[in-house]
C-alpha cells in the first residue's frame, strides 16, 4: 500500500530513500531534517542544504553538543540558517557577535527557558548572545503560571467566532498563531481532507472528473469545464460542473508574476543602518522615529518560517527613520531602520 501511494507525496519528500551515514556527522533528528530543509527552501537557501548540514554540526559543537530534541534541535537549526544566510563562521560569531541580532529561539535557549544543558552553557558564547539579558537557572516550568482554561476559551471564541472544543483550546495554547492560521485556511477552503491526494497537491486538470465523498452516501461528482483568462489582478474564473449543475469560482493565479517594487538595501559599511538578516516578514515594530534607544534595546521583531529574530540597537542613539511596517514582507538585506549614534 505505502509503496503505491508514496509517489503521490514525491514533491514533499526530503530526498532520503534509504539510511544515510552522514547522520553520524550532523546528528540531526529525522523530524528536524525535513523541517529544516523546508525552512531553508522557504528563505532561499535550498541550494545550500549541504552547507547547512555542516554548519548544523558546527553550531551543535558551539552550543556544547546538546541533546537535540524538540525544541532544542530547532534552536540549532535556526542558528545554522542564520549563519549560512549571513555568511558567518564560528569565528565571526565570536568577533562580531556584539553587533548581531540572533534568532529569538537562540536567545531564549541561552537564557535557560528550555532548561539547563548537561555541563552548562558555554559562558563566552552565552555572554555574546544574551548581551546582558537575564539568565534563568531554575526549571522553567516552576515559574509557569496556571492556565485559566475558561478565560482562554472565551478569548479564542472571540477570535474564531464560535465556542471552541477543548482540544481546540489546547491547540491554541500550545501553538496560538498556527491554530489561528489553520482556522483561517479552514474558513477559506473548508474540509480539504475529503479531496484525494493528487487533487489536493496538484489541483484538477481541464476536463477531469473527480468524486468527493462529503459523508457516507453523499458524493459530489465534480468536473472542471473551463479556465478563464486572467484579469489585471491575476484572478481567473473557473467553471465547474457539480452533479450536473454549472458552478463558477474566482481564484488567484499565483503563477502570474506582478511587478514588485525593489526595496532599499542596508549599506553593510554603514553601522547606523540595520538590514534584515533573513527573508520573511516584520512581526512587530517597537520604536518610532525620534525615539531614544539604548544599546541592545529591541527595535523590532522579524519572522522567517516561524523563526523570530529580535532586531537590536548596536549602540545608544536616536531612531532616524523606520523603513518598514508591521506585517510587511522583507528580503534579506532590506533596510529596516536607521539609528543615529548619540
Amino acid at each position: 500500500y505505502w509503496e503505491d501511494v508514496r509517489m503521490y507525496y514525491h514533491s514533499v519528500e526530503n530526498g532520503l530513500n534509504a539510511p544515510q551515514t552522514e547522520v553520524y556527522k550532523h546528528e540531526m533528528p529525522g523530524g528536524q531534517y525535513s523541517n529544516l530543509q523546508q525552512q531553508a527552501k522557504a528563505v532561499g537557501l535550498g541550494e545550500k542544504w549541504d552547507e547547512i548540514k555542516e554548519v548544523y554540526h558546527d553550531v551543535n559543537m558551539m552550543f556544547g553538543d546538546i541533546v537535540k530534541v524538540t525544541p532544542s534541535s530547532k534552536v540549532v537549526g535556526d542558528m545554522a540558517l542564520f549563519m549560512v544566510q549571513n555568511g558567518l563562521s564560528e569565528q565571526d560569531i565570536y568577533e562580531q557577535g556584539d553587533n548581531l541580532s540572533f534568532p529569538e529561539s537562540v536567545v531564549t535557549f541561552f537564557q535557560g527557558e528550555l532548561g539547563q544543558p548537561v555541563g552548562g552553557f558555554p559562558e563566552k558564547l552565552q555572554k555574546i548572545i544574551l548581551k546582558g539579558r537575564p539568565v534563568y537557572t531554575e526549571r522553567p516550568g516552576a515559574f509557569a503560571k496556571p492556565v485559566d482554561f475558561e478565560a482562554v476559551k472565551q478569548e479564542l471564541a472571540e477570535k474564531i467566532g464560535y465556542q471552541p472544543k477543548h482540544e481546540e483550546v489546547l491547540s491554541y495554547l500550545m501553538y496560538p498563531q498556527v491554530f489561528l492560521d489553520y482556522r483561517k485556511a479552514y474558513e477559506q477552503f473548508a474540509d480539504v481532507k475529503v479531496l484525494d491526494t493528487p487533487t489536493f497537491f496538484n489541483g484538477m486538470r481541464l476536463g477531469e472528473t473527480i468524486n468527493v465523498e462529503l459523508e457516507k452516501g453523499k458524493i459530489l461528482i465534480i468536473r472542471l469545464d473551463e479556465i478563464g483568462e486572467a484579469d489585471i489582478e491575476g484572478n481567473r474564473t473557473l467553471f465547474f460542473n457539480l452533479n450536473g449543475q454549472r458552478r463558477e469560482i474566482v481564484v488567484k493565479d499565483n503563477s502570474i508574476i506582478s511587478s514588485v517594487q525593489t526595496k532599499r538595501k542596508a549599506e553593510p559599511t554603514n553601522k547606523e543602518q540595520i538590514g534584515a538578516s533573513m527573508s520573511g516578514s516584520v512581526l512587530e515594530i517597537l520604536v518610532h522615529k525620534g525615539d531614544r534607544v539604548a544599546k541592545g534595546q529591541t527595535l523590532m521583531v522579524t519572522e522567517a518560517m516561524k523563526m523570530e529574530t529580535s532586531v537590536e540597537a548596536r549602540f545608544a542613539g536616536v531612531v532616524e527613520h523606520v523603513y518598514v511596517t508591521a506585517g510587511e514582507p522583507i528580503q534579506s538585506g532590506d533596510l529596516l531602520i536607521e539609528i543615529k549614534e548619540k
